[in-house]
């Protein structure tokens, strides 16, 4: 049987992919198993340093298998879906969801669970639960409107309207985007990028961030002192390392 999530290590990271392309990568209890079992391997594996989340095909993914919800899915536990995304998103470094073609409700709740969403130009969001007569229990009520605001949201969730890589990066829900010729590459240069840097400052701040996001100004600023990390064991190699350039 063809796994439905892939894992493939590179230098330092790791990429994730949605895999049932004849389905566009419509989501099943099943890929969620394997997505929540690779991500806790992730968590314990120190040589990776960042984690990519992407699909095969044709597009991200569709979202969540009609044919599964209405056919009367068994999970292993009330709220198992939203648990599973959540253990995505406090992956001790960082989560980029890199999104091309169809991302739809559920996919798009998946993406919302990464840190960030780069875009390829050929990228379509949207929520239509509204359109199924659904309500989210995967994220989107929290996520969504925490990424481009609650008056937004409504307007996405209400209309069920379907917006394109442009828009999505003009609302604040995709970072940026690239023509889909050049997203590959991307994918590849960001990763590396990311984890260049030190994993010890990238899981001190993604803790910093969650602990005091929505805090007032003088509170995080507290916390960020009172509750500051310090440094990683590899600073000062990265500081002489740049002095004698």
């Amino acid at each position: 049987m063809t796994d439905c999530v892939l894992r493939e290590d590179h230098d330092g990271w790791s990429m994730l992919t949605l895999n049932r392309p004849d389905k566009l990568n419509a989501l099943t209890v099943e890929m969620f198993r394997e997505l929540r079992s690779h991500v806790a391997d992730l968590r314990k594996d120190d040589a990776i340093g960042c984690v990519v989340v992407r699909g095969t095909g044709k597009c991200f993914s569709a979202g969540h298998d009609l044919s599964d919800i209405a056919e009367g899915e068994e999970v292993p536990s009330r709220g198992w879906h939203s648990e599973t995304l959540r253990l995505l998103e406090k992956l001790p470094k960082p989560v980029i969801a890199a999104v091309h073609g169809h991302c739809y409700t559920g996919a798009l709740e998946v993406a919302l669970a990464a840190d960030f969403i780069l875009a390829a130009d050929s990228a379509r969001f949207g929520d239509t639960h509204a359109k199924w007569a659904l309500t989210p229990v995967w994220g989107m009520s929290q996520r969504l409107p925490r990424r481009v605001g609650i008056a937004t949201a409504k307007r996405l969730m209400f209309t069920a309207d379907m917006i394109d890589a442009e828009e999505a990066v003009r609302i604040g829900l995709a970072e940026y985007t690239v023509p889909i010729a050049q997203f590959d590459d991307e994918i590849v240069q960001l990763a590396e990028k990311i984890v260049s840097n030190s994993g010890f400052s990238h899981a001190a701040n993604k803790r910093l961030l969650e602990a005091t996001d929505g805090d007032p100004l003088d509170a995080g600023l507290q916390w960020e002192v009172m509750e500051s990390e310090g440094h990683g064991p590899d600073m000062h190699d990265r500081i002489s390392a740049f002095t004698k350039k």
